[in-house]
């Protein structure tokens, strides 16, 4: 018996994921599991579009809202969580898991398994480390994992440090912890794209909405309950620019302009995670197709694998 299929729904930021995956997990009885990193906030919900409570009522969400914004979840821990998920949907023959997001390196990670080394960061081990100067760890990282060290530019300390911290840490070399194991899954690879100008547009409308909806006060709300600006949680796009504007570094019309340039900006970087050569990927484009002709087309996909579940 073959292992239960996953559909994985992948693209840019506002090109249209969210109302899709909802019409297909209602098409496909699926359960929906975020894959996007900044969804994983409590009270980050309208900075981060999170799906609305109406929407995670009508549909079964996961890995949204498991953590405060002081608290941080590895890409190791997310990679070990969906794999369970996916497990527990696989004892259900009519639950589909529906991966969807536009982080690109979690896609990668799941898709491909990357080994991610589960070692925790060990403050005075990387500051001991550090005394030693970049010449000497370099020599250290050729003499303990040489295929470590062709691969890392050793004038990247932080990258170097933590090499040599899961080898002193684990025994084991970074080489042999990163290789890749691909889990037992048929995955059916989805992406959404939109014309340039029009992805502009609806990003531009959507900050607008945010903004109607209350973005500045949710981030002073956050504020409030002692969160600081400099957390990972708040370098997401929308937050850090209006904490700018809390810190009197500019105007709120300005911070809101920054808002819209940066994710325009980070929608050509999702690209090179998401290329349009990728044979894993079917591509629809929503400035052609309906929603509901893309739908019909993703549902005789999955009935086309004829996978026995």
């Amino acid at each position: 018996m073959r292992k239960k299929t996953v559909l994985f729904i992948v693209g840019p930021t506002a090109v249209g994921k969210t109302a899709l995956s909802l019409s297909l997990a209602d098409r496909l009885n699926g359960e929906i599991i975020s894959s996007d990193s900044r969804l994983f906030y409590r009270g980050m919900d309208i900075g981060t579009a999170k799906p609305s409570a109406a929407e995670q009522t009508a549909v079964p969400h996961h890995l949204i809202d498991i953590c405060d914004p002081d608290e941080t979840i590895t890409l190791g821990s997310y990679q070990d969580k969906v794999y369970r998920l996916i497990e527990e949907m696989g004892e259900s023959p009519s639950r589909m898991p529906i991966l969807v997001g536009g982080t690109g390196q979690y896609m990668r990670a799941i898709v491909e398994g990357w080994g991610i080394p589960r070692v925790p960061p060990h403050p005075h081990l990387r500051a001991a480390l550090e005394e030693l100067g970049g010449e000497e760890l370099g020599r250290w990282l050729r003499a303990l994992d040489e295929q470590t060290a062709v691969r890392l530019d050793v004038r990247n300390m932080r990258r170097v440090i933590r090499a040599l911290e899961v080898i002193l840490v684990s025994g084991q070399r970074m080489s042999v912890l990163q290789r890749k194991t691909p889990p037992p899954y048929p995955f059916i690879i989805v992406g959404l794209r939109r014309g340039r100008e029009l992805l502009y547009q609806r990003i531009d409308e959507r900050v607008d909405r945010m903004m109607e909806a209350g973005l500045l006060a949710e981030i002073e709300q956050l504020r409030e309950d002692g969160y600081g600006r400099w957390l990972p949680s708040m370098s997401g796009l929308g937050y850090r620019q209006l904490w700018a504007y809390l810190d009197g570094e500019m105007t709120l019309p300005e911070a809101v302009e920054r808002i819209k340039f940066e994710t325009h900006r980070f929608v050509r970087h999702q690209n090179n995670w998401f290329k349009p050569t990728d044979p894993r990927i079917n591509w629809f484009d929503l400035d052609v197709m309906e929603e509901t002709a893309v739908v019909d087309a993703i549902v005789t996909l999955c009935d086309d694998l004829k996978v026995l579940e």
